[in-house]
Order: structure tokens, then C-alpha cells, then sequence
């Protein structure tokens, strides 16, 4: 059994003039969750899309469970389990006519009672219409379809949009426990970086449609950080330390962003510049990538931003 669920090659996508996705080479391994990280209009939609079959890449190629993206076979698409960014279900069904619907498509794996335990547990009934449900209720509705079918993989484009914290938490921590029984494999995107910190074993990060990290979701975290240095005097006007990313200063402070620089390197660096004081920053998962992804530049959004 291939040990790759998804792969790409040089996957790239052109809408008219505009580069969507330049070149992606990923690696998804088996029994993974997979955290798909990037800004808005980044390409995660585009990616996936392009796995699942649904857009045609300019160029380059995609394989999933084995097959290629661009021809896969019923057979295959019986064993992915696709949650749409937004929730899009038929609005004119009953609950239960949408499941029924969606079970045709799965006869041997559809596992009903899966399905209404979910439903019980979200208070949701069968009878209730997809047009008069809440945006929570539809994501919830939404879980539970592509669930009940026990796909081999799951693809989710920003799964938990809309669900409240308590829910979210809940359906991440079930979704751990499936994939370690069961063995499954789980692609998502997710613009809620406490989640994707959460559950994800590795990471990639798009950024302008680039490819900029792929690894796992430890290594990412050990690798970005930002020191604040003290200086009895001026700053220093040049700054010459491996890995720096951004620099933010005031008249005795400076700031700033590393990526892959070792404790030793901060230490020589701070002797050299002549800084009296210096100590890491506590950041989560979504301070990082915001400065991993932040345009190369030092001029501040607004007035009042300054080193606090």
C-alpha cells in the first residue's frame, strides 16, 4: 500500500493572467493530519480544488490514493470525503432527504447510525430543511454527511466555519481519535490557527500561491521566533544576523523576526551589537505564521504601532 495519499508535481494554476498556484509540490503520507496554512486569496481553494478534480491545472500533475486528479474514478471517489469551504448543501431538501441522497453514492460504507448519533448529539432532526438552518447547523450538517460514509480521506476546505468553540474542539479531538484507530488521512484548510495548532501533525504553508513550508508542525514552531534585544544606546543601523525575516525598532529597542537561527547565532549577534538585554517572545501558531507570511517591509499600518 502506497504510503502517499496525495501528491503533487509542479501543480500549477493560471486563471487568465493571474497566477493562482506556482508550482506545488506536496506530499500528503498516509494516516497524517495535514494542515493546509495561507492568507486569503493564498491558493489553498485553488490546491484543493486541483486534487479533488474539480479545476484542470495550466500545468504540472496530482495524484490522489493512487489516481490521477484529473481522471479519478468513481471507485476512488467513494473512498474521499469532501467538506466545501462555506457549507454548500441543497437548500430545498430535508435533513434526511439530503442523507438518503448522499447515501446512494456510498452503498456499502454509508453508516447510518454514525450519521444520526451526529445528528443527535447537534439536536438536529431529519425533518428540518437545509434552508431554515443557521450557518452552524448547515457546517454541522455538512460533518456529518461526509462522515457517515467513513471516507479512506478526507479533504476539508475551513471544516469548522461556523461551528461555536465548544463543538470545534469537540469535533477535532474526535477527528484525532479517528484517524489513530482507524488509520485514516485528513487534508484541511482552516483560517482558525488554534485549531489547525490543535490536531495537525505537519503543516504546509502557501503563500502567494508559493509553496514557502512543509513540514511537521513541531519543526515549524521551532523554527520562527522574535527576540527583543536592549540597547543602552542607539540601535544599531545595520543588522546582520542569519535567518532574520522582519525588524521592527524604537529609539533603545529593537525587535526581531527569525526563522532556523540558533540560540547560539542570537547570543553572538546580541554581544557584537552591543545589546544589553535580550529575550525570546512568546508566540502561538498564529503570531507565527502572520510574521512567516508578512510582506518584506518595515513600514508600520498605522500611526500608533509601535514596540510594546
Amino acid at each position: 500500500m502506497n504510503d502517499i495519499v496525495i501528491e503533487t508535481r509542479n501543480l500549477t494554476k493560471y486563471f487568465g493572467k493571474t497566477l493562482a498556484l506556482d508550482h506545488l509540490n506536496l506530499q500528503v503520507p498516509r494516516g497524517c493530519i495535514y494542515g493546509l496554512l495561507g492568507r486569503n486569496g493564498a491558493g489553498k481553494t485553488t490546491a484543493i480544488k486541483l486534487m479533488l478534480g474539480l479545476l484542470r491545472p495550466t500545468t504540472g500533475t496530482a495524484t490522489v490514493l493512487g489516481c490521477d486528479c484529473q481522471n479519478l474514478t468513481p471507485q476512488i471517489r467513494q473512498r474521499i470525503g469532501y467538506v466545501t469551504e462555506g457549507h454548500r448543501l441543497y437548500r430545498w431538501m430535508k435533513i434526511g432527504e439530503l442523507a438518503k441522497f448522499q447515501q446512494a453514492f456510498f452503498p456499502g460504507s454509508w453508516d447510518d447510525k454514525l450519521f444520526n448519533d451526529m445528528l443527535d448529539y447537534f439536536e438536529l432532526s431529519k425533518k428540518q430543511k437545509i434552508k431554515t438552518l443557521s450557518n452552524g447547523e448547515r457546517a454541522q450538517v455538512s460533518l456529518a454527511i461526509t462522515l457517515a460514509p467513513n471516507p479512506e480521506l478526507l479533504i476539508m476546505d475551513d471544516p469548522t466555519l461556523g461551528l461555536d468553540t465548544a463543538i470545534r474542539r469537540q469535533f477535532l479531538e474526535g477527528m484525532t481519535e479517528h484517524i489513530e484507530r482507524q488509520g485514516r488521512t485528513i487534508l484541511f484548510s482552516s483560517h482558525i490557527l488554534s485549531d489547525v495548532e490543535r490536531v495537525a501533525e505537519r503543516i504546509a504553508v502557501i503563500d502567494r500561491g508559493v509553496l514557502r513550508a512543509d513540514c511537521k508542525l513541531e519543526e515549524f514552531r521551532a523554527a520562527v521566533k522574535k527576540v527583543r534585544f536592549n540597547f543602552a544606546e542607539a540601535v544599531p543601523g545595520q543588522v546582520d544576523i542569519p535567518g532574520l525575516l522582519h525588524s521592527r525598532q524604537n529609539e533603545k529597542e529593537l525587535e526581531l523576526t527569525l526563522i532556523g537561527t540558533t540560540v547560539e547565532q542570537i547570543d553572538t549577534w546580541a554581544k557584537s551589537a552591543g545589546a544589553t538585554y535580550h529575550k525570546d517572545i512568546d508566540m502561538n501558531l498564529e503570531d507565527q505564521f502572520i510574521e512567516f507570511t508578512a510582506p518584506d517591509t518595515n513600514r508600520s499600518l498605522f500611526q500608533w504601532e509601535e514596540i510594546k
